[in-house]
């Protein structure tokens, strides 16, 4: 018993306690008194795309769970890090290796002035072993900070995962939203060639002046100036979408041309709690795990503070003649065991130990921040989804306004009762009002795919696995590890 215990030692250094945190019971009344869409209950976003409802958007992040490289680089540093965990875990168990060697030398006869004595032969087969005792666990303290930087590593994919799906989700927004306003363009343009012909055919009956006629077109080609920096816009977005699934820029243009509405419009939001951030935010896990890990290599560090312990052994065969080599008078074997105690470093190791405490309390503040940053950016995106509810609900009213105008305008102008400056100006006012209507609607989804980033929707923390299991199955290929080769 009195071995077993020397074995498993004592771990110095301290134990990690998981920091606790305090948050808000709910987000402000105020925020949330803005915007009726906004509900204080708990919700379902680990598929927040599903709640928009637009069937393209689902395919889209389906595919690019499975071929997004940005995810399939973050899945590879996972692997990286787990294998690294073997690497430290293999420090505690005894290492064994296997020499062969054979040698022919000659002494010099000035040395050795024997006949026959300068050419010796030597043949020899062996294995040996040694064995750290981790007795005050420097070894356990090295594997749970390598598991807890691990661990931290799975969070950084999580969170990787979470922003890779809120840009497919900005960039179809952006793409909907583009095509919105190209038809928004087109209408009008369609409209104002119709006014155009209106004031030509009134010119030739000497109805109206060519004024009329110069101003209409005018418009007319100011309008049309807008399509290309528009459709610009369009094929930016393709492009971004596709690159996010890992495909040439090109590769959606046939499937995305046909314009539909931009999704997650009049949705009701579930905002759940400020306590859900702690379990639901990649980066608050990954800023946990990176403190447990920094907090183990204080201990660490304070191992080297008292001696190590080894055994070591050798056995094997050695011969002067191959043919004697696997004798019985071939033996040869040693045993041993050896302590190493630095017993003066000149105060460098207590000086290592206090820059480890001092690493691990900058990891704890940095802990405390991403909480204050994480809760920042939720209320952030909530004033941001409501106050942007009120402006494309102002600018709604707006466009109904303006179309309405403009249709007064042209029948005033038919009727020889108004000047054709208050029909230019209406079809100026409701070009400008489409336009930033759809841009309004735009800006609006966008904010909501803000929303649920921040809240940490698009993955499971009750199962990480399920979350990006299509996308490891994409790049992990059946190869042995590090650890069944060795």
């Amino acid at each position: 018993m009195a071995g077993l215990a020397l074995v498993a030692g004592c771990t110095v250094g301290p134990d990690y306690e998981k920091p606790e945190t305090t948050t808000p019971e709910q987000w402000q009344q105020s925020i949330l008194e803005r915007d009726p869409a906004l509900v204080p209950a708990p919700g379902d976003i680990e598929q927040w795309w599903k709640i928009l409802g637009d069937p393209v958007l689902d395919r889209l992040i389906e595919e690019t769970g499975r071929s997004n490289y940005d995810l399939r680089i973050a899945i590879a540093r996972v692997e990286e890090a787990r294998e690294f965990v073997g690497v430290v875990s293999g420090e505690a168990y005894p290492q064994a290796g296997a020499s062969a060697n054979a040698s022919r030398s000659r002494i010099s006869e000035k040395v050795l002035p024997l006949p026959g004595g300068q050419t010796q032969n030597s043949f020899n087969l062996g294995v040996s072993a040694s064995w750290e005792l981790d007795v005050f666990g420097r070894i356990r303290r090295s594997v749970e900070a390598a598991t807890a930087e691990y661990q931290a590593t799975q969070e950084d994919r999580n969170d990787v995962l979470i922003s890779v799906y809120a840009q497919v989700g900005r960039s179809y927004v952006a793409l909907r939203t583009a095509q919105a306003r190209m038809e928004a363009a087109r209408r009008n343009i369609e409209s104002q060639r119709e006014i155009v012909k209106l004031t030509r055919t009134r010119f030739k009956y000497g109805l109206a002046s060519d004024l009329d006629v110069a101003q209409a077109e005018q418009v007319l080609a100011s309008s049309e100036a807008t399509v290309p920096e528009i459709q610009v816009q369009v094929d930016r977005a393709m492009h971004a979408l596709a690159l996010l699934l890992g495909k040439e820029p090109s590769a959606l243009s046939g499937e995305l041309a046909k314009p539909r509405p931009i999704p997650g419009l009049n949705t009701t939001i579930k905002v759940g709690v400020p306590a859900d951030l702690i379990r639901r935010r990649p980066d608050i896990r990954r800023a946990e795990r990176q403190l447990a890990a920094q907090t183990a290599r204080i201990g660490v560090a304070t191992a080297e503070l008292y001696p190590s312990f080894n055994i070591f052994g050798m056995l094997g065969l050695a011969a002067g003649k191959t043919s004697a080599v696997f004798t019985s008078g071939s033996h040869t074997y040693s045993l041993g065991g050896g302590v190493l105690w630095n017993l003066f470093a000149g105060g460098s190791i207590r000086s290592q130990i206090r820059v480890e405490g001092a690493r691990a309390e900058q990891a704890k503040l940095r802990y405390e921040k991403t909480v204050l940053n994480a809760l920042r950016e939720v209320e952030d995106d909530l004033v941001g989804l409501a106050e942007n509810e009120k402006r494309r609900a102002a600018l709604s009213r707006n466009t109904q306004a303006a179309s309405r105008s403009l249709r007064l305008a042209l029948e005033l102008y038919k009727d020889g009762l108004r000047d054709f400056q208050s029909t230019l100006d209406a079809e100026r006012a409701l070009f400008a009002a489409e336009d930033r209507s759809s841009a309004a609607d735009g800006a609006t989804a966008s904010s909501l795919i803000n929303l649920y980033q921040a809240l940490g929707g698009g993955w499971s923390p009750d199962d990480p696995e399920a979350s990006y299991a299509a996308a490891s199955a994409e790049t992990t290929t059946a190869k042995p590890t590090p650890s069944e080769v060795n």
